[in-house]
């Protein structure tokens, strides 16, 4: 299992790397006419990037026009088709051998993206990590943190930010997950959680998230659901006993007890209680049987 390293310290503005020509920044936008000029012009103050992608993703402002004016190059959805949809749109059309993906609204800081891709030289994905403090409310903290250590158990590592969309990767270990990218807001929970189970090598990397401007486009009641699911479906895909373990224990458990319980007091075993263990038994071969299916995806992979 690859050792995933979480980084403590802040630290302070690194050289520019030779990394950063060739690296793609990924801008998803939706309706960001204010901030995405000051957001490009920041980035490209920063760095001599490969290019500037923004993705306009049917916006109703002049997102796409205040984008060009500020020297990205724009591809633009002719409808709103979803954050994740633009994301992988952006990779598709990136030339660069590295990618950064960036939030449009303002809150990922130019100098923590030029460390963020310093680090491509010895890991394949590196996630900005945010504080605590830098989360909009107390219930999205609240949120994330349950998310985190949901993330932590299933993956069996250490993960202190799984859905900070600010993060830097190698464009074509991006493009293996693509196919389990969906188009809503949950690329950064996908891409963390296949790159871990893949044995890449993820590091965390502390950053100084600002205020967003504008309102999030994020709602945590369904948002929030769908990240929960999504992240079961990930991990079933590459690790399924992680789930379908303890839902077996659980149900042995149960038909183990019930049972010693009518045995007690009824003197019989009840057939509650044996189609509980059975179904331990179902649930446990099921989840072999996805288990050595999941270890076939990587069989001759790159």
């Amino acid at each position: 299992m690859a050792h995933v390293p979480v980084a403590t310290a802040t630290v302070s503005r690194d050289a520019i790397s030779p990394n950063a020509a060739a690296t793609s920044i990924v801008i998803p936008a939706l309706d960001e006419a204010a901030s995405i000029a000051s957001v490009v012009a920041g980035f490209r103050a920063a760095a001599p990037w490969r290019e500037i992608l923004v993705v306009d993703d049917g916006s109703h402002d002049e997102t796409g026009r205040e984008a060009e004016a500020a020297g990205a190059r724009v591809l633009r959805h002719p409808y709103n088709i979803g954050n994740g949809a633009a994301v992988k749109n952006g990779i598709r059309n990136a030339s660069g051998t590295f990618v950064l993906i960036a939030d449009a609204d303002g809150q990922h800081r130019p100098a923590d993206a030029v460390r963020l891709v310093s680090r491509l030289d010895q890991y394949d994905l590196v996630v900005g990590t945010r504080s605590s403090q830098s989360q909009a409310t107390s219930a999205r903290r609240l949120g994330n943190t349950v998310l985190n250590w949901l993330a932590s158990y299933l993956t069996g590592q250490p993960v202190p930010d799984l859905t900070s969309g600010f993060r830097a990767a190698r464009r074509d270990h991006l493009a293996e997950f693509l196919h389990l990218l969906p188009n809503g807001f949950s690329t950064p929970t996908t891409t963390t959680l296949a790159f871990m189970k893949a044995g890449y090598r993820v590091r965390f990397e502390p950053i100084d998230a600002a205020q967003r401007s504008g309102a999030s486009k994020i709602r945590l009641g369904a948002d929030g659901v769908r990240f929960f699911v999504i992240l079961l479906k990930v991990i079933t895909i590459f690790s399924p006993l992680r789930i379908f373990m303890p839902v077996s224990a659980a149900s042995f458990a149960l038909g183990a007890a019930y049972a010693v319980w009518t045995i007690i007091t009824q003197s019989h075993v009840t057939n509650s209680s044996v189609l509980l263990i059975l179904l331990s038994v179902v649930i446990f071969l099921v989840g072999l049987v996805s288990e050595q299916i999941s270890s076939l995806r990587f069989e001759g992979r790159r």
